[in-house]
């Protein structure tokens, strides 16, 4: 592959204001590619995907390449390197030698929080919670994310998206057990394509579709999100819904149910409600009156981390604490919304026991006599999708 200079500073920049400025990688990347024009789908997948890479594998790469804290060109020449990708004799790439990289990469992989390129503190803490399954579970979260979209039943059929898919050039395959889920052949912009545009079809990875039919929802009856954010579940449990009955969208954040508003229309849904909590009031004047309750709690993020590698560079032991009281808070106040003989799902996606099933036990300890566990369930991402732990409560 021969590198050209405006991609590779591209990748740079994206860099820069991931690590420097603290920005999310996937909205950087996304800007970054809107800059030139003329990149074609090759140019613009090498600048996503190295850029990825670079944030994934940054500890890794910061060690093997000698580079300094914001050292990108050295970190990048290393990546080129381990890819057998031929440097070319640039000023920017003096130094890197690649049989160095290759020594100290044999090195390096002696020591787990180095191999799998992870901060200290959270190594430990991977390890104390979950035991002998981190070692695995790690590697799983270092992957590549494959895309997943989510058929919208209020519009078209699994096998008709299919069809209609290939007419736009965008191949794709079922898998078992994901009833409306299609995965990409190849990973490219679905957000192009017409039947997107047309509301046929959420990005929405495999394991996230598990959480709406975990709340064996009905159609006819009222649902409540109150934890929709924009929305990916909340627009499953419409879809399940059948547009039939209500479903109220509930956050903190104005611009999130904003954004979900606009994606319900895009989709058909014409049973949504959004309110927005801005005090405990919202919360009280609908207790007693949903038949199903998702909370989507906010969380470390730990499942993720194969779409969201930037994560584990901005998360702190501080977060997590903070987080874990968040949503015990969120338990606690929010649960009342249930009518009694409702249904209410917590789900997080995290694989921690101490954001998952130690925080139900918590909550069922603090509520013997109105709360039961039916069942719960864990998605690990040695799984294939992203990690998520779902747990379905009954209120007496």
């Amino acid at each position: 592959m021969k590198l050209y200079n405006n991609t590779t500073n591209a990748v740079v920049q994206a860099l820069e204001q991931i690590f420097g400025e603290q920005r999310y990688a996937d909205k950087v990347i996304e800007k970054v590619l809107k800059q030139n024009s003329k990149w074609g789908a090759r140019d613009r997948r090498f600048i996503a995907e190295t850029t990825y890479d670079i944030v994934r594998w940054y500890r890794l790469l910061r060690e093997i390449s000698q580079a300094g804290e914001h050292d990108y060109w050295k970190m990048l020449g290393a990546i080129l390197v381990l890819q057998d990708i031929p440097l070319p004799a640039w000023e920017e790439f003096k130094g890197v030698n690649p049989n160095e990289i290759a020594k100290r990469k044999r090195n390096a992989d002696k020591f787990r929080k180095v191999r799998e390129s992870i901060p200290d503190w959270l190594d430990e803490l991977g390890e104390k919670e979950i035991g002998k399954l981190w070692d695995k579970e790690l590697s799983s979260l270092n992957e590549e994310a494959q895309v997943v979209l989510r058929v919208n039943t209020l519009k078209t059929t699994k096998k008709d998206l299919r069809e209609r898919l290939l007419e736009e050039n965008v191949q794709t395959y079922t898998v078992e057990g994901f009833p409306d889920a299609l995965l990409l052949k190849e990973r490219q912009n679905v957000f192009i394509a017409p039947s997107f545009k047309g509301g046929l079809f959420e990005v929405q990875d495999a394991a996230s579709q598990l959480i709406a039919p975990f709340l064996n929802i009905e159609p006819g009856q009222r649902v409540i999100d109150a934890c929709a954010g924009a929305g990916g579940k909340t627009l499953h449990i419409a879809a399940l819904m059948k547009n039939k009955g209500r479903i109220i969208g509930m956050d903190t954040e104005k611009w999130k149910l904003d954004e979900l508003q606009k994606r319900a229309r895009r989709g058909g849904v014409t049973n949504l409600e959004t309110r927005v909590i801005d005090s405990s009031k919202v919360i009280k004047r609908l207790e007693n009156s949903a038949d199903r309750l998702l909370l989507d709690v906010p969380c470390s993020g730990l499942g993720v981390l194969k779409r969201n590698p930037d994560a584990k560079w901005k998360l702190s032991e501080e977060f997590i604490t903070n987080v874990k009281e968040l949503q015990q808070h969120i338990l606690q106040d929010y649960c009342q919304m249930v009518k009694p003989g409702g249904l209410m799902v917590y789900s997080t996606c995290s694989i921690l026991p101490s954001e998952n099933q130690q925080q139900v036990k918590k909550f069922l300890d603090n509520n013997p006599s109105d709360f039961e566990l039916l069942e719960d369930q864990h998605v690990w991402p040695s799984d294939g999708f992203d990690g998520f732990y779902m747990a379905l409560l009954k209120r007496k």
